[in-house]
């Protein structure tokens, strides 16, 4: 049985209102030994996040509701699934001290966390790099081309890595090549060896873990794991410990990708509970 280390939940702005009690019954049903709820927290009060709609994070006041509402969860479900809860963090450039503040009063709160790149700055702006293809063609525009983004994204992955959040920083790096999200639209022939090599050595000196993402594969224009298999080698020959996440935005998408994992691979529930 498998651990899902990346779930959301009804607290997510964008996702669907599937209850966690549906989310845990599909689990029980699918045969999953423990789940952990990492909902995207809150992004620092002062991100103007550029989506539309301007959801990308859990409400600043509905973060204490949440802990409380998996800790429930935790009690109701214990001879039956393991629960942790968790948060999806984003990892933004220059906002590290907000970040920090906010790991500062939640982190004593949670069993597990993952930090995540979505916002990509550019010259004078943020942009939700894995918004749309539109967003992603936009920056590939402004910063030269394709490759560009690729190259951007990468840094700023390496940065969340070697950053200083504090005591409570999330041990799990998530998704670490969702640049590639749009990849059969926007194809590069860089595979980027040298980029993906320094931010895995950085994982593996930090002695944090990674995120093996199934969502890529039912996303159409990626079908892949983020990583890829090539990635995933470079990971198993490092000794990195991999946690299978299926970032389900609702219940029915528990296990995504599941099958195409690398058979090379040993998926693990999270080491890095706080």
């Amino acid at each position: 049985m498998i651990h899902d280390g990346h779930i959301h939940s009804p607290f997510c702005p964008h996702g669907t209102n599937d209850s966690f009690e549906k989310y845990c019954e599909q689990a029980i049903a699918s045969n999953i030994q423990g789940i952990t709820f990492t909902e995207h927290a809150p992004l620092p009060r002062s991100f103007t996040d550029p989506t539309p709609l301007q959801d990308s994070g859990m409400k600043w006041e509905d973060l204490s509701r949440y802990i409380s509402e998996v800790n429930a969860l935790k009690r109701y479900y214990r001879n039956h699934l393991n629960i942790y809860v968790g948060l999806e963090v984003d990892y933004i450039a220059g906002f590290e001290k907000e970040t920090i503040e906010l790991l500062n009063e939640v982190g004593p709160q949670l069993d597990d966390s993952i930090l995540s790149v979505h916002f990509l700055q550019l010259n004078d702006r943020y942009v939700c790099i894995d918004y749309s293809p539109e967003v992603f063609e936009e920056a590939s525009i402004e910063l030269g081309s394709v490759e560009a983004v690729y190259k951007r994204y990468y840094e700023a992955v390496l940065q969340s890595v070697q950053v200083d959040l504090g005591v409570y920083k999330p041990k799990r790096i998530g998704h670490m090549t969702l640049a590639s999200k749009f990849q059969k639209k926007f194809p590069v022939k860089n595979d980027f060896y040298d980029e993906t090599m320094t931010i895995l050595t950085g994982i593996k000196k930090k002695g944090y873990e990674l995120d093996y993402n199934g969502a890529g594969c039912i996303k159409p224009l990626c079908k892949e794991p983020y990583p890829p298999e090539q990635i995933i080698k470079k990971a198993i020959d490092l000794s990195i410990p991999l946690v299978y996440g299926s970032d389900a935005h609702q219940a029915r998408a528990l296990l995504s990708g599941i099958d195409q994992l690398s058979p090379l691979a040993t998926v693990t529930k999270p080491q890095a509970i706080l």
